[in-house]
């Protein structure tokens, strides 16, 4: 079995364009692939956000605004995972879609109106979002990009457990994350990949720079 942890920004096009893909593969290829999407926020992943989008690291004030809608969203897709794995990862897309393709502005009315048409029970959501509970989840997930060592988004861990190994391959970036996929776009090539990486622990070459490595 594949295990792929995704670390994503909750209002990224870029992060959106990587799930898609993810998604397809998972669909074409007869591989037992586990993929759990986790939105993230710290300061290096604002700031990345922020050169994505144009515009100055020093602006304070927006930088607070847009660490504060990540951190909301995070919430939101949180809350609505509790009522199923399809419909958190359904809700999160259509956030990613809404906010950060069609530029909407974020808004708790916007991932109201997103999580009706995702389907679910909205009193419900609604208590969970300002529950102690989801604030944890929260907490917890950004402890796991700490001790993956995440520092941007998009970022998957990928561990393949058919190998016998519970080495995690650390896949840094959107460019890098597309490379892989375009390189490796079988599901043979895919397979022999990740075992070659598992088989080898000091891994590095030139082409890949520090985006590729094994945790």
């Amino acid at each position: 079995m594949i295990e792929i942890y995704l670390f994503v920004n909750p209002i990224g096009k870029s992060c959106l364009s990587i799930e898609r893909r993810i998604i397809d593969l998972i669909k074409a290829y007869d591989i037992n692939i586990q993929l759990r999407l986790i939105p993230i926020m710290n300061l290096q992943t604002v700031s990345e956000f922020m050169n994505r989008l144009g515009v100055s690291e020093k602006d304070t004030q927006l930088r607070t605004e847009l660490s504060q809608e990540i951190h909301s969203a995070t919430l939101d897709a949180k809350a609505a995972h509790l009522q199923g794995k399809k419909r958190g990862r359904d809700f999160l897309i259509e956030l990613q879609k809404v906010v950060g393709e069609q530029k909407q502005p974020y808004s708790k009315k916007l991932a109201i109106q997103l999580f009706n048409k995702v389907g679910g029970d909205l009193e419900m959501f609604l208590e969970d979002r300002h529950s102690d509970f989801v604030q944890e989840a929260f907490l917890a997930d950004q402890q796991i990009a700490h001790e993956m060592k995440i520092t941007s988004h998009p970022s998957a861990v990928i561990y393949n457990y058919g190998e016998g190994c519970d080495t995690g391959i650390l896949i840094e970036g959107c460019d890098m994350i597309h490379h892989i996929l375009d390189t490796y776009n079988t599901k043979e090539s895919l397979l022999a990949f990740l075992e070659l990486q598992n088989k080898n622990a000091s891994f590095r070459r030139s082409e890949f720079d520090h985006h590729l490595s094994l945790v």
